[in-house]
């Protein structure tokens, strides 16, 4: 776990919390795949693409929303509502944003050094994203 230094994650702009968040998720989402026995590296990244997309993240945005705290829902409404110059290729804004909110919770939480949180998102999010 990396601890900031004289940073709260709430300080940070929204867009660097879904930075860090982008990669937190990126890695458990790895990690599930790789310790479900898949070792084909072709397969690992089309399976990997499923999960990280963003209208998939933006489903489990909205799937989590109810399973939220307070605060919690402040980071997704701060995620969302972030100005970003980049226009998605893939995805329509709408999905686009709600998955940055997705990524900046997950980056709040780990920087905030939330773990067991952070942890039981990360499973529900894992296990819906296998539901497809």
């Amino acid at each position: 776990m990396i601890h900031l230094k004289n940073v709260q994650p709430g300080e940070l702009p929204a867009l660097v919390l879904a930075y860090v968040g982008d990669a937190v998720y990126e890695l458990a989402v790895r990690t599930h795949l790789v310790s479900s026995g898949i070792v084909r590296v072709n397969r690992l990244h089309d399976e990997a693409v499923k999960y990280v997309h963003a209208k998939a993240q933006a489903k489990l945005v909205r799937e989590l929303e109810g399973l939220l705290t307070e605060e919690e829902t402040a980071v997704i409404r701060r995620g969302r509502n972030a100005k970003s110059s980049h226009t998605p290729r893939s995805a329509d804004v709408i999905d686009y944003r709600h998955s940055t909110a997705f990524e900046c919770l997950i980056g709040y939480l780990y920087l905030k050094g939330d773990t067991s949180r952070l942890e039981e998102l990360l499973a529900l999010a894992l296990e819906m994203g296998s539901e497809k």
